[in-house]
């Protein structure tokens, strides 16, 4: 990825103008041999979340049970229809995000938001690791009420076990999801494709129980 620090967030008015034209990965999931694409089973829902380089923050969703899909892409920016230089540039407003697609019989939403804060370190504002600017910054974005509300409670009981190991303030934010644009081909399952490739996440190393 780009190690470029562009950690102040873009206005409406300066963001780039984007195009009409959405950009489609493949239709299968190179590890779970599911469609990447909706239409979606059913009863089935979608969670959406943000952790740095999405390479990694994919990887951290496979192997869950209930889990039917999962792709990468770039939500809660300005820029229509984005790719991924654009994104890069920290002029899109963008965030490199993972779709969940899961089956809450299986899996509920509250242990997906458990693995996502588990696996990432969400006290450092625009930033992972290594990785600088807007685009690397943490979030829930959420479809329903009711995935707000789970969100806000999963926040407030992972800070309150990250005051006890005095491990800072969460910076993640969470908003309603307002578009969810898929990122190109390759970057989709990109560690499964490329098993040496850059991932960026770490930890605070904090486990809780959001039960």
């Amino acid at each position: 990825m780009f190690f470029q620090d562009k950690s102040s967030m873009v206005t409406p008015d300066e963001a780039l103008p984007g195009r009409d034209t959405a950009i489609f990965p493949g239709e299968q999931h190179f590890v779970l041999g599911t469609p990447i694409l909706p239409p979606y089973p059913a009863d089935h829902e979608q969670a959406i979340v943000a952790m740095g380089c999405f390479w990694g923050a994919e990887r951290c969703f496979w192997p869950l049970p209930g889990v039917y899909s999962t792709s990468v892409g770039y939500c809660a920016g300005f820029t229509k229809n984005p790719g991924y230089r654009e994104v890069c540039t920290g002029k899109t407003g963008h965030t490199e995000a993972v779709s969940i697609i899961f089956d809450p019989i299986k899996i509920s939403y509250t242990e997906i938001l458990t693995v996502f804060w588990e696996s990432h370190d969400p006290t450092q504002g625009m930033a992972q690791g290594n990785d600088r600017g807007t685009q690397y910054r943490s979030g829930i974005y959420t479809t329903t009420d009711g995935q707000a509300d789970t969100a806000r409670e999963s926040s407030n009981m992972f800070q309150q076990a990250l005051n006890k190991r005095n491990l800072g303030k969460i910076t993640s934010e969470i908003i309603a999801l307002h578009e969810y644009y898929f990122a190109e081909d390759y970057h989709q399952q990109y560690l499964a494709k490329n098993p040496g490739g850059y991932c960026g996440l770490g930890g605070t190393g904090v486990c809780f129980s959001a039960a």
